[in-house]
């Protein structure tokens, strides 16, 4: 009788996952996606780019905050990969040389899709939650739409829906007026 195969771990997977996939272990699973559309991907760039003088690597803004494209969190057995992530600087002075993040972060942005609406919304919220993410918005370029969260006695609250052109002073950057409409430009 021959040796037992060991299956690679789900995280195996997931580091061996090709580069055009994005790969999340959410409730013990791999969850792939492709890469972002381009509304999507413009979204989330525009307004990383909108949030840069919260980061403290910039002379402009209140600058007490990291902020990361794209980062790779570890939150319990969850690996998860928002679209934006931000710090704030008196939790994590120094940016670390990591590949991943343990520490969760003070705020998450997640960009819908069609594709990944109802995992963002009924998985990620939620683990977003239980890990004591402070702020959470969701971002939908096609219905062009922010929505606000705020985490109060472990429950979101929603604390706005803003659309189209709307110009928004939105928790935890509400020091800045974003302009909506600068995210759906094409």
């Amino acid at each position: 009788m021959g040796q037992p195969v060991r299956s690679r771990s789900v995280y195996e997977q997931l580091l061996e996952l090709p580069e055009h996939l994005v790969g999340e272990i959410v409730h013990g699973s791999l969850v792939t996606q492709p890469r972002p559309a381009a509304r999507h991907a413009r979204a989330s760039s525009r307004l990383g780019a909108k949030l840069g003088g919260f980061d403290g690597g910039n002379a402009e803004g209140p600058g007490d905050w990291v902020n990361l494209d794209k980062p790779e969190l570890h939150l319990g057995a969850h690996v998860l990969v928002p679209d934006l992530a931000g710090w704030r600087r008196e939790r994590m002075p120094e940016l670390p040389d990591v590949a991943a993040f343990e520490l969760a972060p003070d705020w998450v942005c997640e960009v819908l899709s069609p594709s990944t609406d109802a995992l963002d919304r009924a998985d990620k919220l939620p683990i977003y939650a239980s890990a004591g993410i402070a702020h959470a918005w969701l971002i939908d370029p096609i219905a062009q739409t922010l929505e606000v969260y705020q985490l109060e006695s472990a429950r979101w609250v929603l604390l706005g829906t803003f659309r189209d052109a709307a110009r928004v002073r939105a928790k935890p950057f509400d020091a800045l007026e974003l302009e909506l409409s600068a995210l759906w430009a094409r």
